[in-house]
């Protein structure tokens, strides 16, 4: 399979490695910083994706930048036709926009607010103890999250999932609050914070508690490995790809989420 990096922090790099591991070529890199740039790979590189061209013929490119930037990398990457993962979070609010320029060119997208498939089946586990509490009101549902103090954007976009699917799951709770409270949340609402500090890589908790007991659910990033593995795992179910250092199939035309290629993995 042959990848285009958009963005080539910290993310980038890893997902190069990972590639590289799993006998992928990197045919590009995008990124503003571009002169600064040094990869092993013999990629091509550019400080822009209006600069790349056709991106060295890539199958897909993987996206991880900034929220600001991610919307006009989809656009452009649609209106070439290379199917696109993205990583990158707190743009989802233009989804319905996306989508709709997505299905007008026939293109491929696959994004995630995580693609690390340990916090995919966080959800799964928190959505189940979800439906089961919801039958016990003395339980209240709450959380938290922290991440490193360079994160873009706060809750993260794997706290909002999470709590997606946590209120998918319960009757009694339809509303999430994310700032600070100064009052008693109400009966319907799930009060979940974020705190930003240091270089963790990523916690959430939810948390049930009664009068009697606490149950809490935690997930703990000991690094970005995960994330790098699940999304070179997703772009390969994207291009059609059998398995690693296999060359593409034929893309699945729409847009999909990490949901879909879990589905496919699980049989359910």
């Amino acid at each position: 399979m042959h990848i285009a990096i958009i963005g080539y922090g910290k993310m980038g790099r890893l997902i190069e490695a990972h590639a590289l591991r799993r006998n992928h070529h990197i045919t590009a890199i995008v990124d503003p910083f571009a002169t600064e740039c040094k990869t092993p790979t013999g990629a091509l590189v550019f400080k822009s994706l209006q600069e790349g061209g056709n991106l060295g013929k890539a199958d897909v490119a993987i996206e991880f930048t900034r929220p600001d930037t991610a919307v006009e990398n989809i656009k452009i990457l649609a209106e070439q036709k290379i199917p696109l993962l993205v990583g990158t979070t707190g743009w989802t609010d233009r989804l319905a926009e996306v989508t709709q320029i997505l299905e007008a060119s026939g293109a491929s997208l696959l994004w995630a607010s995580n693609f690390s498939l340990g916090v995919n089946l966080f959800y799964r586990i928190a959505a189940f103890a979800a439906h089961l509490m919801d039958s016990f009101p003395e339980y209240d549902v709450g959380g938290w999250e922290a991440h490193h103090n360079q994160k873009a954007d706060s809750p993260s976009g794997t706290a909002q999932t999470l709590i997606d699917w946590i209120l998918s799951s319960m009757e009694r709770k339809k509303t999430p609050v994310w700032e600070t409270l100064h009052r008693p949340p109400a009966p319907e609402e799930i009060h979940y914070q974020s705190l930003r500090v240091g270089s963790m890589p990523g916690i959430h908790t939810v948390i049930f508690d009664s009068p009697a007991d606490t149950i809490e659910i935690t997930h703990t990033a000991r690094n970005r490995e995960g994330l790098a593995s699940g999304a070179l795992l997703a772009a390969e179910w994207l291009v059609g790809c059998p398995g690693p250092g296999k060359p593409a199939g034929t893309p699945r035309p729409g847009v999909f989420t990490l949901d879909y290629v879990l589905k496919d993995l699980l049989g359910v």
